[in-house]
């Protein structure tokens, strides 16, 4: 799937050098992935989620969405988070994953 996505990715912004700031899953540094070559892999140090800009997306959606919540199903799950996200301004959504190490 990541390598779907960094294909998708560079095919839609094919004159754009783009880098991506991931954190140290196994599927982020796998052998097998197939970097474009407009893209630039940046890699988190391990266990550093305080660096991770996602992290208090996620937290936010924890607490919003999924809190106290058991699920029929994934369908329902995605759903769910599908909603919550849609509720976030353009700038909440920086507010929660901005970092001032990414900032210019």
């Amino acid at each position: 799937m990541m390598n779907l996505y960094l294909t998708e990715m560079s095919a839609a912004f094919p004159d754009k050098k783009i880098m991506i700031v991931l954190d140290q899953a196994g599927w982020h540094k796998s052998k097998s992935l197939d970097v474009p070559d407009n893209f630039f892999l940046e890699l988190l140090p391990p266990y550093s989620p305080e660096l991770d800009p996602v992290e208090k997306l996620w937290q936010h959606l924890k607490k919003h969405a999924c809190r106290n919540r058991l699920f029929i199903d994934e369908n329902e799950l995605m759903d769910t988070l599908s909603d919550e996200l849609a509720k976030l301004s353009p700038n909440r959504l920086k507010d929660l994953c901005g970092c001032s190490y990414l900032m210019h």
